[in-house]
């Protein structure tokens, strides 16, 4: 019978690069503190990441050496993976929409789960558990419009639409419009003036 280490290499080298190996999907090959301990060993030894409680990422191995996925990869992952809307933060999807050129230095998501920190390798990434309004929409060019505004705030979002108006194509600010009532009272009016400005 293989050890239980290497049981559990050969289930993580079968599943597609950056999906987490959480502990709860390893008890059919052992208890859980036989499970744990493995997971471990294996994480001493470089041969998987620990992302977070009872989570743990295979790294990707390259002939420039080994690293750990890209967060992009690891962050949709674990999202499909417990079942949790994440959306990169409104200071990311500010940058991204063009409405400031300030460069978030840390990695934040938003997350309908509980609010915690993923480590991938030396990078932390830390998922923010945020409002359902801020995750309407949740990966689609409006939607980051959502959390873009949500992040500038009620004394900005007036000017962040105008030029949202002028640079969105005209079928995703209508989108954005739609969602206005998902959107709290600052933000709503905000749009509604917008759209019939």
């Amino acid at each position: 019978m293989q050890r239980l280490t290497e049981q559990i290499l050969v289930h993580a080298g079968g599943l597609p690069e950056g999906t987490p190996v959480a502990a709860k999907s390893l008890l059919h090959l052992g208890n859980r503190a036989a499970v744990d301990q493995a997971l471990s060993r294996l994480t001493e030894r470089g041969q998987l990441i620990r992302a977070g409680r009872g989570v743990y990422l295979r790294p990707i191995t390259s002939r420039f050496g080994t690293r750990a996925p890209s967060v992009q990869q690891a962050v949709e992952a674990f999202a499909n993976q417990r079942g949790e809307v994440i959306v990169p933060s409104g200071a990311a999807a500010a940058n991204t929409l063009g409405l400031t050129t300030q460069v978030p230095v840390r990695s934040v998501y938003l997350t309908s789960g509980r609010s915690r920190t993923m480590n991938l390798g030396k990078q932390v990434v830390e998922l923010r558990h945020a409002p359902r309004w801020q995750l309407a929409l949740a990966h689609k060019p409006a939607g980051e419009a959502v959390r873009a505004l949500a992040w500038l705030g009620p004394e900005k979002a007036e000017a962040a639409l105008k030029t949202l108006k002028r640079k969105l194509p005209p079928s995703t600010f209508s989108e954005l419009v739609a969602a206005a009532p998902q959107l709290p009272t600052w933000l709503a009016r905000s749009v509604g003036k917008a759209a019939h400005g």
